[in-house]
């Protein structure tokens, strides 16, 4: 059975620092790449940042940029979300998705709420 399953969400303070992890299991975590998505309240879904299936090829969209580092261990089966400098603009379920260009895998998501 396919899995990803996110955690790291919460509450944290404008300015603070979350790290979210997605854990893998059920295929061949190595052979796709991995991206985060998020969706805040009332809109719609968000691409983050992905990253190759060998980890040296990331990409971020401008909202997150110098902000927020993904990262992956192959080893571990595990995607993770460095996210600093947070602001209550990236409230929302942060989401992982794996693909190998013809399959698609999501996990169910994390909630992250930045709020003073």
């Amino acid at each position: 059975e396919v899995q990803l399953v996110e955690s790291g969400g919460g509450l944290v303070q404008p300015g603070g620092s979350l790290r979210l992890s997605c854990a893998a299991s059920g295929f061949t975590f190595n052979n796709y790449a991995m991206s985060w998505v998020r969706q805040a309240p009332g809109k719609g879904l968000e691409w983050v940042s992905a990253i190759n299936d060998g980890g040296g090829y990331e990409i971020y969209a401008d909202s997150v940029k110098g902000r927020f580092t993904i990262s992956r261990d192959n080893a571990k089966n595990t995607l993770y979300l460095q996210m600093d400098d947070l602001q209550p603009e990236d409230t929302g379920v942060y989401t992982c998705m794996a693909t190998d260009g013809g399959t698609h895998y999501r996990g169910q998501g994390t909630q992250v709420n930045v709020s003073s």
